[in-house]
């Protein structure tokens, strides 16, 4: 794994945010790595560990994940306000220029960001979202997220996950399962595996519309100008093909990459991503 530095920000209300901040060559723009709705900045450690050294990688802990504090009213687990949070640490960090790659929901503010300031970014990869987020795969997230599940050991938390998972996975083994629930859950004060999110990040979410808050069409629109790259499992239930056709032609000379045999979320380690964003990255302008 990549030597990294953890730092902290504040958000507008006072919560004490986290960042892993993977060192590189200030001659290219950082990048800015935005996990999933129950994901944290361990996600990205392969991203990083390629990446590192080359690039500043700068891998963040939504509010309310990972060891970002946990909000006091579970309404501000938005994307809007996520993206203020975000706004904060590009400023604490004086970031003039920035890619962005975001996942499922960090993809969504990544979107957010580069709307309102698309000078700024120089990249967008966006990993298995769109601005239509399909229905099937929405009804499955409500499903588990802000579950209070707790496991007395780590092959019982990974077990489960595979259980769970394994249409979207189908290659993976116990060893894969292992890995991916060390970076979803942390050992609590009681000796138990535990997911690492506040369980209330569930509540906003289920509410009609709570995965966006806002069209995103309009956001893609005014993305015309940003390099995109957008990265679909072929088994993904949440960016149809049909929704990342249409933002490959509203956006001219964006790229799509399909993961095959993958769902939602391609782990970007996967050698189809992992070239991907390689290419993508060396294409840009500094």
């Amino acid at each position: 794994m990549a030597a990294y530095d953890d730092g902290y920000w504040w958000s507008g209300d006072n919560l004490r945010l986290h960042y892993r901040d993977y060192p590189g060559s200030d001659a290219q723009p950082p990048v800015i790595c935005i996990p999933g709705l129950t994901r944290n900045a361990r996600d990205f450690e392969g991203v990083a560990a390629r990446l590192a050294g080359e690039r500043r990688v700068i891998c963040v802990d939504l509010r309310g994940r990972g060891e970002s504090a946990y909000a006091k009213d579970p309404m501000t687990y938005v994307p809007l306000t996520y993206a203020q949070d975000l706004e904060r640490l590009i400023a604490e960090l004086a970031l003039n220029r920035f890619v962005m790659i975001g996942t499922s929901l960090g993809g969504i503010v990544s979107m957010l960001l580069a709307a309102t300031g698309p000078a700024r970014v120089a990249g967008v990869i966006l990993n298995d979202v769109g601005p239509v987020i399909e229905q099937k795969g929405l009804d499955r997230i409500r499903g588990y997220v802000g579950r209070g599940s707790a496991w007395p050991t780590w092959v019982h938390a990974a077990r489960t996950l595979g259980e769970v998972n394994a249409a979207v996975y189908p290659d993976y083994d116990l060893e894969d399962w292992l890995r991916m629930a060390k970076q979803l859950y942390k050992l609590n004060a009681k000796g138990r595996i535990v997911p690492d999110y506040d369980s209330k990040i569930a509540e906003p979410f289920r509410l009609p519309g709570g995965e966006a808050g806002v069209d995103l069409w309009p956001a893609i629109e005014a993305m015309k100008t940003v390099p995109l790259l957008m990265i679909r499992g072929a088994l993904s239930d949440i960016l149809s093909e049909t929704t990342a056709a249409e933002v490959k032609k509203r956006v001219k000379g964006s790229k799509l990459v399909t993961v095959p045999e993958t769902g939602h979320t391609p782990t970007l380690d996967e050698p189809a991503a992992a070239r991907a964003i390689d290419r993508f990255l060396g294409s840009l302008q500094p």
